[in-house]
C-alpha cells in the first residue's frame, strides 16, 4: 500500500490506454514484489476487475514478461497457477565506473547477473574505457542466445547531471564536464543508452528495485561505502539530485573540527574517518606499518574473525565513526531505514552494534529513534545492480506499488 504520509494526487480523467499502462504496472511491479502469486492474489491486493487482471497478465506472458508455474503448496482441490517474473528472454547491461576497477554485467530483468567481469581502471578518456566495456558486452551477449536487449545503463563514482548524461566531476576517473551520452551514442549506435547517475544514487534505485529488506514506504538513504563515502536519498521513491547534482556528497560534511586534512582541501571530512581507508590505516597503526603498508582490507576482515585484538579495534572504530555521520544524516532527513553497502557488509555482525549505538547518541531523542539501520540486501556491487536498475526500472514503468 501507499505510504501514508504520501498520498498521489487524485486523478479525475484517464483515458483506456493511459488506464490500461497503468494497470500493466501494478501488475508487474506487484508480481515482481509477491512472486509466486496467482491471479486471484494479484486481484485482491491490487483491487483491479479479475478479468483485467487475467487480460493483461495473458499480454504480459505473450510478451516473455511474466511465466506461468503450478503452486505446489499442497493444498486441497485444484492447485492455482502463479505468476513469476520471466527469466531469460530481457536483458539489460550495466557498467559501474570507477577506479581502481570499473565493473561490467548482462543482467536479468529480475535482477540476476547473468556475467560480469572487471577492468582494472586507471585516469583514461571515457571514450577508451567505453570501448572495453562495449566489447565485453558484446561478447557477453552472443553467448545468451535469443532475447531482447533493452539498454545500457550507467553508473559513475562521482557528480553527475542525470538529466543531461553529462559527467560532471570524477576524480578517481580524472573526468570532468563529459558528455557521457553523447559518447555512448558515438560508439553504440544501434543500443538504447537508458541513462547515467551517480553511483550511490543508483545503488538507492537498484534497493528499492530488487531490495529484500521490504521497507514498508520510499523514504530511505542508502549509504555506499567505499574509498569514498556518498548517498542516495530517496524521498517517497524519488532519488534528491539536488541543484547542482551534490545531493548526497556527504563524504565531504565535517564530523572531527580541526581533524585530518582531507584532499579537498577541508579537514575533518567524514569519508577520512569512515571510508575503507580508515580501519585499513588505523591497522596499520598499530602493527606499526609504514604508511603504504601492504594490508588488504580483507586482511583486516580474517585478523578481525581470527582474534586479532588490533584488527577488531580498528573496525569498532570503523563502526563508530560510521555511525556518527550517520546519525547526522538520520537527525536532519529522518527516513524510514538507512540502508548500508559495500565492503563493511562483510563484517555487519563486527560492526553493526558501535554503528547504531554511535548512530542515535545517547540525547534526549535517541530512545525516540524509529530509523531502521541495516545492510544492503543487494547481492551483487550496488553500482552494478544500480546501473542494471537505470534500463530496468522503465520495464517496469517506473511505477512501483508497496503491498
Amino acid at each position: 500500500m501507499l505510504s501514508k504520509r504520501h498520498k498521489p494526487n487524485r486523478i479525475t480523467r484517464i483515458n483506456s490506454r493511459v488506464g490500461r499502462n497503468i494497470n500493466r504496472s501494478i501488475i508487474l511491479n506487484t508480481v515482481r514484489r509477491h512472486q509466486p502469486i496467482s491471479r486471484s492474489s494479484i486481484a485482491e491486493s491490487t483491487l483491479l476487475n479479475k478479468s483485467t487482471v487475467s487480460s493483461i497478465v495473458s499480454s504480459l506472458i505473450e510478451e516473455d514478461l511474466l511465466a506461468e508455474s503450478p503452486d505446489r503448496s499442497g493444498g486441497v482441490g485444484r492447485n492455482p497457477v502463479n505468476l513469476n517474473i520471466r527469466q531469460g528472454r530481457h536483458f539489460v547491461g550495466a557498467i559501474a565506473f570507477d577506479a581502481p576497477c570499473t565493473r561490467v554485467a548482462i543482467v536479468d530483468i529480475d535482477g540476476t547477473v547473468k556475467a560480469r567481469c572487471e577492468i582494472w581502471t586507471k585516469a583514461v578518456p571515457p571514450d577508451i574505457l567505453l570501448s572495453q566495456c562495449l566489447a565485453q558486452l558484446n561478447s557477453f551477449r552472443s553467448s545468451l542466445g535469443p532475447h531482447k536487449f533493452h539498454g545500457i545503463g550507467v553508473t559513475v563514482a562521482g557528480i553527475v547531471d542525470s538529466a543531461q548524461s553529462q559527467v560532471i566531476y570524477a576524480s578517481n576517473l580524472g573526468w570532468k564536464n563529459v558528455d557521457l551520452g553523447a559518447v555512448m551514442q558515438a560508439h553504440a549506435t544501434d543500443i538504447n543508452f537508458t541513462g547515467v547517475e551517480n553511483d550511490a544514487k543508483a545503488s538507492a534505485i537498484a534497493e528499492l528495485l530488487f531490495g529484500r529488506n521490504r521497507l514498508e514506504s520510499q523514504n530511505m538513504i542508502f549509504l555506499l561505502i567505499g574509498l569514498g563515502i556518498g548517498a542516495g536519498i530517496a524521498v517517497h521513491g524519488k532519488i534528491l539530485s539536488g541543484n547542482t547534482h551534490g545531493a548526497g556528497e556527504v563524504g565531504h560534511m565535517t564530523v572531527a573540527e580541526g581533524g585530518e586534512l582531507c584532499s579537498c582541501g577541508n579537514r575533518g571530512c567524514w569519508q577520512l574517518y569512515a571510508s575503507e581507508h580508515a580501519p585499513l590505516r588505523w591497522y596499520a597503526s598499530a602493527k606499526q606499518s609504514a604508511s603504504s603498508s601492504p594490508y588488504a582490507l580483507s586482511d583486516v576482515f580474517g585478523a578481525a574473525r581470527a582474534g586479532d585484538s588490533d584488527a577488531q579495534h580498528a573496525l569498532r572504530l570503523w563502526g563508530e565513526h560510521v555511525g556518527v555521520g550517520l546519525g547526522d544524516l538520520v537527525r536532519i532527513l529522518d527516513p524510514e531505514a538507512v540502508v548500508v553497502g559495500g565492503s563493511i557488509n562483510q563484517v555487519w555482525d563486527l560492526v553493526s552494534e558501535e554503528i547504531v549505538n554511535a548512530a542515535y547518541g545517547r540525547g534526549t531523542f535517541a530512545l525516540e529513534r524509529t530509523t531502521a539501520i541495516l545492510p544492503s540486501s543487494l547481492i551483487d556491487y550496488p553500482p552494478l545492480l544500480g546501473a542494471a536498475a537505470l534500463s530496468i526500472r522503465p520495464i517496469f514503468a517506473d511505477f512501483s506499488i508497496s503491498q
